[in-house]
């Protein structure tokens, strides 16, 4: 909750608000010093607690809520946000102070239907981890599975894509994972069989071997 945010990111002192814990509590940056903290969806920040991480971040120190005195904090900052924050900039619902502090080194990654070679690769390492957590033993995805999986636009990026295939594990029973096990996820979908059966690796590798045969 929002109002607890200030309490969770700098602690608190004794007493500071009913139900505050005996001895006071450490907040995410003290826990954080020397080290780094990812704040996830910061976009969500509420904009009367982003002067307080703006003025953490240029001091280098946090004030525990109820308390007169600083403590010196040395973090680093990764911050992720599902929305361009300069779009919220102008639209004046993030700080533009904040926003330039901390937007030092910019990462982004494309959403999953612009990088669907991608997909083979997460689909083999979630159905590793979901085999795992789920105590089942389903030994692989078919080739043909994942040629099709490639032709859908995934709007809900890789946690889609590893709820159908958690799907399609319980479907299966333990068997190799067949279209078929993944199929009834997409009626009513679009999904273009043709684009990426031209653009997968194997056609890429047919071609450059034609090239080369051709050439020689």
């Amino acid at each position: 909750p929002s109002g607890l945010l200030e309490s969770e990111f700098f602690g608190y002192e004794e007493g500071a608000f009913t139900g505050a814990k005996k001895g006071g509590k450490m907040g995410k940056f003290e826990m954080a010093n020397g080290s780094s903290l990812f704040l996830d969806e910061i976009n969500h920040l509420p904009i009367e607690l982003q002067p307080k991480l703006l003025r953490t971040l240029q001091e280098k120190e946090i004030e525990r809520v109820g308390s007169t005195g600083t403590i010196p904090v040395n973090v680093r900052i990764i911050a992720a946000s599902n929305v361009p924050l300069d779009k919220m900039v102008k639209e004046k619902t993030f700080r533009s102070d904040l926003f330039y502090r901390i937007n030092v080194i910019r990462i982004v990654i494309p959403p999953l239907r612009k990088r669907k070679e991608d997909i083979p690769l997460l689909a083999d390492n979630l159905l590793e981890r979901l085999n795992f957590e789920l105590g089942m033993s389903v030994p692989s995805i078919s080739a043909e599975a994942k040629r099709r999986l490639m032709g859908y636009d995934w709007p809900g990026n890789v946690r889609e894509l590893q709820n159908v295939i958690e799907r399609a594990m319980n479907i299966s029973r333990g068997r190799i994972l067949e279209w078929e096990h993944f199929k009834n996820y997409f009626d009513n979908k679009a999904i273009n069989d043709g684009l990426i059966e031209e653009t997968s690796e194997f056609s890429l590798k047919k071609l450059k071997d034609d090239l080369e045969k051709r050439t020689i």
